[in-house]
């Protein structure tokens, strides 16, 4: 009989709200195991582009093809990174306003060097192989694929 593993959420409506990530720490305060979380928080930057300023970004996504790739790559992430303990990835789906946070990584370890190495490494692959899509709306009302 084959294992069917459940896919953890990975998307958010709409901004990562900081009681969100905040209750995120405080629920590993039990696991004893754990002798450093490493955290990212992806914000959106208000960049002059053009003479206009990004004012948000739309974030969007297939979501049963993004679930089943992260699936894939946290086994990876477990696999290549054996001190690590827990991993939390949510990102942004809707509209997130600059100054709001639109990706979270949470990455526990038994020791802080591999949950800094480990973090980095998630944000530089999710950046490069997660299949979201960006939309910038900008202060001139105008907007692009990015």
């Amino acid at each position: 009989m084959e294992v069917v593993k459940k896919i953890k959420k990975l998307f958010i409506d709409g901004p990562i709200q900081p009681d969100f990530v905040a209750d995120s720490i405080a629920k590993h305060s039990t696991k004893t195991n754990i002798g450093a979380h490493a955290i990212f928080l992806g914000q959106v930057r208000a960049d002059a582009k053009d003479g206009s300023e990004v004012t948000s970004i739309h974030y969007s996504a297939y979501q049963p093809m993004a679930e089943q790739i992260m699936a894939a790559m946290r086994e990876d992430f477990f696999a290549q990174y054996n001190d690590m303990t827990c991993l939390h990835i949510y990102h942004s789906l809707g509209e997130v306003k600059a100054g709001e946070v639109s990706l979270f990584v949470f990455v526990s370890c038994r020791h802080r060097k591999q949950s800094f190495e480990a973090l980095e490494h998630i944000v530089d692959r999710l950046k490069a192989e997660l299949p979201v899509w960006k939309q910038e709306f900008y202060s001139d009302q105008s907007y692009r694929w990015v």
